[in-house]
């Protein structure tokens, strides 16, 4: 936990839920095989997605101020709305918004739930609230509150949906991410034809792709060996299940490019993988690993044990704004090829609406260079539309205040 306080103490008065589902598209062009899919309709990056929903926390104090969260996530939502409606933000109400009281309470209140799933996604969104509401309180947009010295820009990278393993559907979208500027690319492909299109179409850009738990240990050990001519900066979550921390250790020290942590089982298993050199990149969520405060806890474990930290980020409410915001803290990394490290994942995605004016960045604020400016507003700059907020809320409830 950051010894970060703040002067005042101030007491939580409320907490609404909102499930948000906006549309997008994916700009998949027709084909002869255009319904061909080859992972489940449960991950985010398939074509069964056409709307992404999102469960935004608004938590107001008595004082009047308000901090927005946001909790995994996708499918799982109907979970952790459970989660947070009815265990995790009544324990909240009343309680003293002090990072380093209510907290540390609620981690241990809550042990016995399990280290990740839908109790943990809840106390992300409520953390990165309460970190939202501090920052906002000392007038200090959340990176400067936690590290004056923070950066006011950070790079970001492409992360494309699956389009079944085709090569030309992955070199027209790479493309299509170039024009918008982006300088660093994530496949969701796991084919050696279809990741060599990719390399050919983005040059030497750093390009990665995450398999999705997709082989065994053999399997894995043969894939990375066919695509080692490739110049992958990272191959993520190779093997099921995705903490399988022997078989990323063995992978890990052969090839120097594994990358995991979305999966992991909370901030110690993660931490843990990272220590024993089962992970070159750290990759945890923030909606899922516990929220502002865990994210920190990985970071410092980063530094300390020269593991490369970059968080794992398919969202487009508060948690994508969290999340740049972590970025913020550390200035930029230049790899050995003389790229800048990637460092926030923006879903390459077509958005009809947006939520709030960071929502789909690419489509207006990324730079020709691949850099993102970042909000100067306390906090941790998410202001929602309040007419799209309204027009695409599936769910709404408030706890306390008089509820």
């Amino acid at each position: 936990m950051s010894q970060v306080r703040s002067e005042f103490k101030d007491i939580v008065e409320s907490i609404e839920l909102y499930l948000i589902s906006l549309p997008f598209d994916a700009m998949r062009r027709k084909t002869e095989d255009s319904n061909a899919e080859s992972i489940d309709t449960f991950n985010a990056s398939s074509r069964a997605f056409t709307q992404m929903e999102s469960l935004i926390v608004k938590i107001t104090t008595v004082q009047g101020l308000v901090g927005w969260g946001e909790g995994f996530g996708h499918k799982a939502n109907p979970a952790t709305w459970a989660a947070l409606e009815h265990i995790v933000a009544p324990f909240f109400l009343g309680r003293s918004t002090e990072l380093d009281e209510c907290l540390p309470a609620a981690e241990y209140a809550f042990h016995a739930f399990g280290r990740s799933g839908p109790v943990e996604y809840a106390l992300s969104a409520i953390d990165i609230a309460l970190w939202d509401i501090a920052s906002k309180r000392a007038g200090k947009t959340l990176r400067e509150y936690i590290n004056a010295n923070s950066r006011h820009e950070i790079n970001a990278y492409a992360s494309l949906v699956h389009y079944a393993e085709d090569p030309g559907e992955v070199s027209f979208h790479l493309s299509r991410a170039m024009s918008r500027g982006f300088k660093a690319f994530k496949l969701h492909e796991s084919s050696r034809p279809a990741i060599q299109a990719a390399r050919q179409a983005v040059g030497d850009y750093p390009l990665m792709v995450d398999v999705n738990c997709k082989w065994k240990l053999s399997e894995a050990r043969a894939a990375f060996e066919q695509l080692s001519d490739m110049n992958l900066l990272w191959i993520e979550e190779p093997v099921f299940p995705p903490d399988d921390s022997q078989s990323l250790q063995a992978l890990n020290s052969e090839f120097s490019n594994v990358s995991a942590g979305e999966n992991h089982s909370g901030t110690n298993g993660l931490i843990n993988d990272m220590a024993r050199g089962a992970l070159e990149f750290a990759q945890p969520s923030i909606g899922k690993i516990g929220g502002v405060s865990a994210m920190l806890q990985v970071r410092e474990a980063g530094r300390r044990l020269n593991v490369h930290v970059i968080p794992h980020c398919f969202y487009f409410g508060p948690a994508l704004l969290a999340s740049a915001q972590i970025i913020a803290l550390d200035p930029p990394v230049r790899l050995e090829d003389g790229h800048i490290r990637p460092e926030l994942e923006i879903p390459f995605l077509d958005w009809e609406v947006q939520l709030h004016s960071w929502h789909a960045p690419h489509q207006a604020l990324l730079s020709s260079e691949g850099t993102l400016p970042l909000p100067t507003a306390p906090g941790i700059g998410f202001e929602p539309e309040t007419e799209i907020m309204n027009q695409h809320t599936l769910k709404h409830c408030t706890l306390g205040a008089g509820k």
